[in-house]
């Protein structure tokens, strides 16, 4: 198997929500949007994000456990800078997230970031890393 992701898909209790948060808040475009199933947003080349209604994503999984719970997982959205890092909370949180940590100066690494959950319960962090970028050829440098 090549070291590669096409696709993070979760499961979300409130699909709704999810469409509020991230396409009329952000103003992310979906990809794909399947009402009362599935949104689509690409966020990267070759990567799709999946916010699948948790009753499908249950069905679609067949096993009959109830595999529509978030734990120990961040996702992370790097930012130009400080003030983006704040503007980006505010939005997230008039769109119904919560900030479970408020922008601020991390305790390593340089960064300023903040901790932000979902309405459906995905934890971001959304960070400025001024040691973070991407190459042309898609390669992440991590210094």
């Amino acid at each position: 198997m090549e070291q590669n992701v096409h696709f993070i898909t979760f499961a979300v209790a409130d699909l709704d929500a999810a469409r509020r948060c991230y396409v009329d808040a952000l103003g992310w475009r979906a990809l794909l949007d399947v009402p009362d199933e599935i949104i689509f947003l690409q966020v990267a080349p070759g990567v799709v994000l999946g916010l699948f209604r948790a009753d499908k994503f249950n069905q679609d999984i067949a096993d009959g456990a109830d595999r529509a719970t978030v734990s120990g997982v961040t996702l992370s959205h790097n930012v130009p800078g400080p003030a983006e890092v704040e503007r980006t909370v505010e939005a997230l949180r008039r769109a119904g997230a919560v900030v479970l940590k408020p922008p601020q100066a991390g305790e390593f690494g340089g960064i300023f970031h903040a901790h932000v959950q979902d309405p459906n319960g995905i934890v971001w962090e959304i960070a400025h890393n001024p040691g973070w970028r991407v190459e042309p050829d898609g390669t992440v440098v991590l210094g």
